[in-house]
């Protein structure tokens, strides 16, 4: 028996309730909006009519918005417009993929720190603690400049920096859930240790886990958008916002427009995830319904 049906309602009715509330809140709404677009324009990138985001005009250099160019060109010619388009893939690449590290890492920890407390508590608790001492961008730049510039490395680089959160997030939450009546009556009919964290800990500790994710999905696109302005990231010629605003810092009084498109970009996305969390945050508050 899970934490809701503890309280009679259906699961079903429950994920009906938490989407109804989250349809509600515009501000979540506006979120998906943004997210729904730039992921739609990164899924797309490849079958749009948009220039190669790679290809160089001498003719074209720091050229201003214009019909041929809508956002104008770098300084190597390159259309601004295709290099956002196909950059938003590295991105949202980046900030799920770093996150989903984060979180199959980090959840097993902490639902065994929570569970098991003890010794097994304390040394994943220290360990954790000591992370989390450290900057996160720091420590993030550190593991990527060892692992080496790419934007593989960099990934893995942002997971293992944002593990501890879901370390500490977890065990917290299986502290309070594992005190429930249904697990001490699914520990009290004989179920063993692994059968109770997958079917009464895990389900009932995953919404703040999923608001979290979401935003920490934006705190990765700003890692990565960092990682890739100091070189770490994603590799030239390949499209990347952080690396175009590397790019556009030698040119902010001659073309100002190389900055403005990826930093606006990057600032929507990041406002999209975190409308998006707080939106769930609500939803998924089980005190809500």
């Amino acid at each position: 028996m899970t934490a809701i049906e503890q309280t009679g309602m259906p699961p079903a009715r429950a994920e009906s309730r938490a989407w109804r509330k989250l349809k509600r809140s515009r501000s979540a709404l506006a979120g998906l909006v943004i997210i729904a677009f730039f992921a739609l324009l990164a899924l797309a990138a490849p079958i749009l009519p948009i220039p190669d985001p790679i290809a160089t005009s001498w003719s074209a250099i720091r050229k201003a918005p214009s019909a041929a160019h809508w956002l104008g060109t770098d300084d190597l010619g390159r259309d601004i417009l295709s290099r956002m388009i196909w950059g938003a893939q590295a991105s949202l690449l980046a900030g799920i993929v770093s996150v989903a590290i984060a979180v199959v890492i980090g959840v097993p920890f902490g639902i065994l720190a929570g569970y098991f407390g003890g010794w097994v508590d304390l040394v994943i608790s220290r360990v954790t603690e000591a992370l989390l001492a450290m900057p996160f961008l720091i420590m993030a730049i550190a593991l990527a400049a060892f692992l080496g510039p790419s934007l593989s490395n960099a990934m893995i680089a942002i997971g293992l920096t944002a593990m501890p959160i879901f370390v500490r997030l977890t065990r917290g939450q299986v502290l309070a859930v594992k005190q429930e009546d249904y697990v001490e009556g699914a520990r009290s009919v004989g179920l063993g240790h692994l059968d109770i964290m997958l079917r009464y800990i895990l389900p009932n500790v995953t919404a703040p886990i999923i608001v979290q994710a979401t935003l920490t999905v934006a705190t990765a696109i700003i890692a990565e958008a960092s990682l890739s302005f100091l070189g770490l990231g994603q590799q030239p010629p390949a499209a990347s916002w952080g690396s175009m605003l590397n790019v556009a810092k030698n040119f902010l009084s001659q073309a100002p427009w190389m900055a403005m498109w990826p930093g606006a970009a990057i600032f929507l996305v990041v406002i999209g995830f975190n409308l998006l969390g707080d939106g769930l945050r609500d939803a998924l508050d089980p005190r809500e319904h």
